[in-house]
């Protein structure tokens, strides 16, 4: 039998990110895990939610643009610190080595195994939050976690994000293939 929780959002985990952009002249980041993908195909567009408070929220309206950076565990505790702190209180541009892509504004994170520079398209307004949507310029991820000039999710180690524990945690192993592994269910409720 269910029990009943009311209004309680059960979609954690979610994906750590790092948000990169340029605040009063400077890079600033903060650790952002509410990021949603909008769509497959090209050209692609991600969402982030970003409470009104967040001071990363002034540089992405000032330049219509964005980092998305993925931590691996190894970053936990820098990643744990830029959401702990404000950027309105504390200069966060020397906690990475940091490099910039073709979109200016959006600076991106050395030691991040992946990081998608994004151009703002769209802004969402909520009483608390704001949600930037983003269209991916490029996409950069070092070698060591490319299969097949695909970025390997198992190599690159990412944090999750749970909201029920308050704690980070790591991906665990391969469950199945998808677009395989429900085959034989189609075959047996088509009889046949």
């Amino acid at each position: 039998m269910k029990r009943k929780l009311g209004p309680a959002n059960a979609l954690y985990p979610s994906l750590t990110t790092i948000v990169g952009t340029v605040v009063d002249g400077r890079p600033n980041f903060s650790a952002i895990a509410h990021v949603g993908i909008m769509n497959h195909g090209q050209p692609q567009y991600i969402s982030i939610g970003v409470n009104r408070a967040h001071y990363s929220g002034r540089g992405i309206k000032e330049h219509k643009s964005f980092s998305v950076c993925v931590p691996s565990e190894a970053l936990v505790r820098e990643t744990d610190y830029v959401g702990l702190v404000s950027g309105k209180n504390t200069d966060k541009s020397d906690v990475f080595e940091i490099f910039n892509g073709d979109v200016p504004g959006a600076p991106m994170i050395e030691g991040c195994p992946v990081c998608m520079e994004c151009r703002l398209t769209q802004t969402v307004d909520f009483p608390a939050h704001e949600v930037f949507i983003g269209e991916i310029v490029n996409t950069y991820a070092d070698e060591a976690v490319l299969t097949d000039e695909r970025v390997d999710i198992g190599k690159v180690r990412p944090l999750l994000f749970d909201m029920a524990s308050v704690k980070y945690w790591s991906l665990g192993k391969e469950v199945a293939s998808c677009w395989s592994v429900g085959k034989g269910l189609k075959k047996e409720r088509r009889g046949g």
